[in-house]
């Protein structure tokens, strides 16, 4: 069974950076889209990274240009590089795995069967 464990969120002041880690078990998902969500409190889960089985990658605008997808095939294990961080950052964060051979990679959530556990990052003004 595939487990997907997330570490690095955390507490930072406005324009401070974290990076999220998203480590695979029992299952290399590198074939796979992968993404990273977040919901905030009262907010739908949205997705704002992604990287699908070719190795693309694609961003929300609302992350674009700050935020970096990335991927270690030796680790299994999925990033999120996140620079000049906002206020409106603030969510838990969740990696998700889809793991079907698919030609694109779905935004809604639903199509995300795999996910991590989320983790919380705050950024205060």
């Amino acid at each position: 069974q595939v487990q997907l464990v997330e570490s690095g969120g955390g507490s930072v002041q406005a324009g401070g950076s974290l990076r999220l880690s998203c480590a695979a078990f029992g299952y290399t998902v590198s074939n796979y889209c992968v993404a990273w969500f977040r919901q905030a409190p009262g907010r739908e889960r949205e997705r704002i990274a992604y990287r699908n089985g070719y190795g693309n990658t694609d961003y929300a605008d609302s992350v674009k240009g700050r935020f970096t997808i990335s991927f270690d095939n030796a680790k299994n294990t999925l990033y999120l590089e996140m620079n000049s961080l906002k206020p409106e950052d603030t969510a838990t964060y969740y990696c998700a795995a889809d793991l079907y051979f698919r030609t694109v990679c779905y935004r809604d959530p639903a199509n995300f069967g795999t996910w991590g556990q989320g983790t919380q990052v705050t950024v205060s003004s």
